[in-house]
Parts: C-alpha cells; structure tokens; sequence
C-alpha cells in the first residue's frame, strides 16, 4: 500500500495529519500482518486527540475500545457513544478493577501519568502509556519497577518506536548495509501561539515546553540508531515566561563517538527532519515521528534509494500490536522499554541544565 505521508504536503498540524492519513487509506483493506498477536481488551484513560486516535486506528482494523475512564463522566460517555465502547468507568479505579480490561493506553498529560501508571500497573494491567511516559528517569525507573513486579507489560507510545519503517531501517544497519552511524541531525518545530499561555503547551503546571512534547520523537529517532545511550551532552534554551522551554539546541555524543545535534521550537515551524548519516549512505526522513518513508543516498555513487515501510495511517495499530506482542513474548518489543529510558534519561539531564521543574518535581 501507498499513501503519501501527509506531513510532508503541508504544516498541518497534529491532528489534521492524523484526519488526512485516515481518510488516505478510507475503504483500503486493513493489512493482515500488524495484529498477530492474540488479541487483548483495552480501556483508554483520557477522551482527548490521541484517545480518539486510538478508537478510529482500531475501527480500521475492525476492533473496538471496550473501556473508557475520563475525568468528566460526561465526556467519557460522549466518547463511548461514538465509538460504541462498551464500559464507561466513574472512576479510574473502577477500570483497575475491571477483571475484562486486559492492557490500558493512559492519554492524558505528562504531569498525570505516573499516577495512572502506578494504579494500573499495581492492577496488574499492561500499559501503553502516551509520550512523554513520565516527567522524568526517577518516574519512569519507579514505573517499571512496578510492572516487573506484577508481571505485566509497560509500553511507551512514542510513534517512532513502532513505526515498520524504524525496524526496517534499523534491521538493514544492524545488518551492516550502511556502515557505521556517525552523525544524527534532527529538527522538529511547532508553531504554538502565545496567546494562551494556559495551554499544555506553556504552561508549567500541565509539564508544558518543547523538550516533553516533541524532544522525545527527536532524540527517540536518533537512539534507535545509536550503539549506545549518549553520556556528553551540551546545550542552549530560551525559555518562555511560564518557566518552560521554548527553544532549545543541544549535541550528544556516545562513548562510541557518535554525535547527535538537535533543534526543537514550540514557536516557530521547522522541517520535521531527521538526517542519519552512516560510512556509506546517508539516510532522510522527513515527517518522521509517523513517517513511512525514507531516502537512502549511498556515498560511492551518489544513488538514491527510496524506502518505504508501513502505513502513517495505522501509526497508533503499530502501537497497539507491539503491546499485544510484547504480552506474547516478542523480546524485540518488550525491549522497547530500554530506549525509552535512555530518551528519558537525557531529557531529565538537559532541563536539569535549563533550570526547568515541574510542580510535581519541587
């Protein structure tokens, strides 16, 4: 299958890329090779973008949420009538209660998820929880712990962990096909109006700032690729009046030698674009927190090849399925959990240099 990453057309926003990639593949048959695990039962805690997301990539595939839990009951009965879910929870613990639910996607902000987390994961549920999975390294340590010892399985949602396009990729560098990694460079710029200074995006009570928000697709991109976590790091931030970072450039670098160099903005757009450049290719990816194509331009000739892997679509059903993988036994998914705590430790390290706390950090 073939649709044109949308992201790459237009600066849409979020969640008009994530409208226009549905419609894309509206009436496609549903591949048969994304949910091969045996099926698990979930609930959403939270009814916002992402939730919603989730409930439309599952009626692509002919599934459906089972359960909703949502601050405002309302809402979460809303949500259910929309997408014919079956159980709609007055409260959290009503879900974790519910023997039914086998795993829980937790989508609400940051500075709410290792509540959730502890609940649900105590309860003996897997979770996919949205990104950023913690506010910090202490959370996310304290989080697994907790899944380790109720056996269950943690995920975060982090798009470009799950995306076919990152393991093809990936598979043919482990390969060798490219030589050795030298240089990552990756950009993400998002316009966020100053107007509302509430918003999630700015204010510091909601875990606002660029480095949450859409550092972690940066710096996940590059680790996929890297041999090791990096233990260098040097930067520079602006930060916005609310105590959030606005603007940051920062380089890491691995035991290995391996260099990352990084930009992000919450208020001026940027080319979503990730450059890995290797002995012998450099690869692009444009749009790549959801991306399902890539360019290979080799160094002896200057070819270039086309790669393509996935569907933007179904972002949040490769999601979805690696969990349901991962409970099956799948080490490459369980293993996922790891780059995830090497993102996270870098992000804690570099607003620790900014100066940037949280509420729930003080």
């Amino acid at each position: 299958m073939d649709t044109q990453n949308t992201l790459n057309a237009a600066p849409l926003d979020a969640a008009a890329a994530a409208k226009a990639a549905f419609a894309a593949v509206e009436g496609l048959p549903f591949p048969d090779d994304i949910f091969t695990a045996p099926e698990l039962r979930w609930a959403v805690i939270g009814c916002g973008v992402i939730a919603n997301q989730m409930a439309q990539s599952l009626a692509l595939a002919g599934r459906k949420v089972y359960g909703v839990a949502n601050r405002t009951f309302a809402k979460a009965e809303a949500f259910a009538a929309e997408y014919g879910v079956e159980r709609v929870y007055r409260s959290v613990e009503e879900l974790y209660a519910d023997p039914a639910v086998d795993a829980i996607y937790i989508t609400t902000p940051h500075n709410t998820h290792i509540e959730y987390l502890r609940g649900a994961l105590s309860a003996g549920k897997h979770v996919l929880c949205e990104k950023a999975i913690t506010l910090n390294s202490d959370e996310l340590v304290e989080a697994r712990a907790i899944a380790d010892e109720h056996h269950v399985v943690l995920m975060d949602a982090t798009t470009v962990l799950h995306m076919p396009l990152y393991v093809e990729l990936m598979r043919r560098a482990r390969a060798g096909e490219f030589g050795r990694l030298r240089l990552a460079q990756v950009n993400f710029g998002s316009f966020h109006d100053y107007e509302d200074v509430q918003s999630r995006f700015w204010n510091r009570s909601l875990a606002g700032g660029a480095m949450l928000d859409i550092g972690v697709y940066a710096l996940s991109v590059a680790r996929l690729f890297m041999e090791s976590q990096p233990d260098e790091v040097v930067s520079l931030a602006n930060l916005f009046k609310t105590g959030v970072d606005e603007e940051s450039g920062f380089i890491t670098r691995n035991a290995r030698g391996q260099l990352g160099v990084f930009s992000l903005t919450m208020h001026a757009k940027q080319p979503k674009r990730a450059d890995l450049c290797f002995d012998d290719c450099y690869v692009e990816i444009m749009a790549y927190p959801r991306a399902d194509r890539a360019t290979i331009t080799w160094t002896a000739d200057g070819r270039r090849e086309e790669v393509k892997a996935g569907v933007e679509a179904y972002a949040l059903c490769y999601e979805i399925a690696d969990l349901e993988k991962a409970v099956a036994g799948d080490e490459s998914k369980l293993k996922l959990i790891d780059y995830a705590s090497d993102v996270m430790e870098t992000m804690t390290r570099l607003r620790s240099d900014w100066g940037v706390v949280y509420p729930e950090e003080e």
